[in-house]
């Protein structure tokens, strides 16, 4: 969690492949426009057209595998990007970040899924935000298999859509893992529910979280 030293909030949005970030995203970006609050959305990683460039590389099925540790230091030179071009800024000008995606993820994907040693992502993680964490990560949990099941429906795999079972059993583990640590930063939804009910819940949570920055 972040220690409030800008005036926004910062949240993101986690979960493995297939569990309705997109979906939830659009309700959320709804929600805020509801309750007359600024915010801006971004995703991870991206969010500037470096960090994009960065994001196509590390999504695009290439001849050439990239190594672990280039994976891990890609991710983390699109975030430094990312953060000093648009988080920062529009925490500072006291708006809510919408996120895609962040750190969370590295923790998951790379460090549980690839198996890199968490005190390197832990160590980058300081290096290039120094105390800045969220503030509230939404997590849309859903059973690995029910999740590639959807994945499946939309077409071709990217990169790390193609990795097999047991590592996105992994990143749902470590996800859970660090929700049971960060209680205070974390909030589970149960993505395997209906759409209106996943929805419900996620709204209790804006409407508690997000109350004070409503400017109704």
């Amino acid at each position: 969690m972040s220690e409030r030293q800008y005036p926004g909030l910062f949240m993101t949005v986690e979960g493995g492949e297939g569990a309705g970030k997109t979906t939830n995203i659009a309700y959320i970006k709804e929600w805020l426009t509801k309750h007359n609050i600024e915010f801006v959305h971004t995703r991870e990683p991206g969010g500037t057209p470096l960090a994009e460039r960065i994001r196509e590389l590390l999504l695009a099925k290439s001849d050439e595998a990239i190594a672990e540790k280039a994976e891990l230091l890609l991710v983390f030179a699109a975030r430094a990007q990312h953060l000093d071009q648009v988080i920062v800024p529009a925490l500072q000008a006291g708006k809510v970040v919408l996120c895609d995606r962040f750190t969370d993820a590295t923790y998951a994907y790379q460090g549980a899924g690839r198996g890199l040693d968490k005190r390197h992502i832990a160590t980058l993680e300081s290096l290039v935000q120094e105390s800045l964490r969220p503030d509230l990560t939404i997590l849309l949990d859903l059973p690995v298999a029910a999740g590639m099941a959807r994945v499946s429906q939309r077409g071709e795999l990217d990169r790390f859509e193609q990795e097999a079972l047991s590592f996105f059993e992994r990143v749902r583990t470590a996800y859970l893992e660090r929700a049971a640590v960060f209680e205070h930063q974390y909030a589970i939804v149960d993505a395997s529910q209906g759409l209106d009910d996943v929805q419900a819940d996620i709204g209790v949570i804006l409407q508690n979280r997000l109350s004070a920055y409503a400017g109704e």
